[in-house]
């Protein structure tokens, strides 16, 4: 078979990693992949929300399965177009795709079907929605409604806070139309949790939960990020929470897109926070997370593609999908600086003993040497009977890494540690 997969970071790498264990896989082109995916897929230099270059190049090779990865693509209706072409393909359609590409959308969604979110008020002008903060309960958080490369939030702590964030998005256009519109909710408190979950619009399949750490500096300070590190499973998601969300979130969602015309097939993402009152909607996903996927895959133990093709075909319920009860964690290396401004161009050098998964983002070849090209460079994920000997292994890898102004977190998973010692 010959496999497409959209994008071009780590997530797509680690998508391509697991497809690679299909025997039945001849060939896998990343469009447009980055440097470090070269020996496992071969990159072609197409940008992902080229949606006419994608499908012409899918038609030319014949490509038999695409996978679109990222949220952009998806939001702009890739996986429409390939099937419009004859090629089957793995992710929502543009209209279920709305779930994460509008968080109005989804908000009002949840408010419609009854499913437990924070309550909020949603503002199309500034000047509204400066005066609502005037008397609004502080913390709040304010989303752009659009996408913003996982950055359109802010938790504001004081009412100055809350104001710059509005003018900033809604006047300043710093997420340019995504800011049109805002989102003013209520701060929620409790431990956070990503569920991602396989679903072909009928049947529902979870997979391991995982651990973010969104903040770019140790003790979750610092500028909010893509992800600098991830943990499976995440210790607050036991089986009376994981209950609870099957029968309150998960199949209340996938329902509730049915119910508005606009079925969900692919991998919908919860990101969930554990309230005093119960699991609620914090966001949804259209898609695999980043840098979720790099620790839950690598503990997926069924094949991936197999998965991904019953999805499509809305026969999720006759595939097996099984998960290891290992532990994983990642450390996301980047450069420093990240996410504001940074330098690139350094060369990557691995060391001969490196004994972990490689997940390569933010790079690209030149001269046949691996070079840093982003915030995000890559990921080192290691898997462990523990978590403690997981981030242990993980983070005696990161130093076998080595690349001028990188930086990483140093307490990724340390959170969930001391979670596992309080139970």
């Amino acid at each position: 078979m010959k496999i497409l997969v959209v994008g071009g970071g780590g997530r797509e790498h680690a998508i391509i990693k697991k497809i690679k264990e299909n025997s039945s896989v001849e060939k896998i082109y990343a469009l447009p992949g980055n440097g470090g995916m070269a020996g496992d897929a071969e990159c072609v230099n197409i940008g992902a929300k080229d949606i006419d270059a994608i499908v012409d190049f899918a038609v030319e090779k014949k490509i038999d399965f695409a996978v679109v990865a990222p949220d952009d693509p998806l939001v702009l209706g890739a996986v429409d177009a390939l099937s419009e072409a004859g090629i089957p393909a793995f992710g929502p359609t543009a209209k279920a795709a709305a779930i994460e590409g509008s968080k109005v959308f989804a908000k009002n969604l949840m408010k419609k079907y009854s499913i437990p979110t924070a309550s909020y008020e949603v503002f199309e002008n500034a000047k509204d929605a400066l005066d609502y903060i005037e008397t609004a309960k502080i913390p709040t958080v304010i989303k752009a409604d659009g996408l913003a490369l996982g950055k359109g939030v802010v938790i504001a702590q004081t009412r100055d806070e809350a104001r710059s964030a509005i003018i900033s998005m809604m006047e300043d256009k710093v997420f340019g139309n995504s800011g049109s519109r805002v989102v003013v909710e209520e701060f929620l408190t409790g431990p956070e949790v990503s569920v991602l979950a396989f679903t072909d619009g009928k049947t529902l399949v979870p997979m391991v939960s995982s651990m973010d750490h969104k903040r770019a500096h140790d003790n979750d300070e610092g500028l909010n990020t893509g992800g600098m590190g991830t943990v499976a499973p995440n210790p607050y998601y036991t089986d009376d929470v994981a209950e609870r969300c099957m029968k309150e979130i998960f199949l209340p969602t996938v329902a509730a897109m049915n119910a508005e015309g606009r079925t969900f097939k692919g991998c919908l993402y919860f990101g969930l926070m554990i309230t005093p009152d119960g699991p609620k909607v914090i966001e949804y996903n259209c898609r695999f997370g980043d840098p979720e996927t790099q620790v839950v895959l690598p503990l997926l133990e069924s094949d991936l593609l197999e998965i991904m093709m019953a999805v499509a075909d809305e026969r999720l319920s006759e595939v097996e999908v099984k998960f290891g009860s290992k532990h994983a964690c990642c450390v996301i290396m980047a450069s420093n600086g990240y996410p504001a401004s940074y330098e690139k161009g350094f060369e990557i050098s691995v060391d001969a003993d490196f004994g972990a998964e490689l997940f390569v983002a933010g790079t690209k070849l030149e001269d046949n040497k691996l070079l840093t090209a982003g915030g995000r460079v890559l990921g080192v994920t290691a898997i462990g009977d523990t978590l403690e000997s997981a981030v242990k292994e993980s983070y005696k890898n990161v130093e076998k890494v080595h690349f001028g102004n990188a930086f990483w977190r140093k307490d990724i998973g340390q959170r969930a540690l001391k979670a596992y010692q309080e139970k």
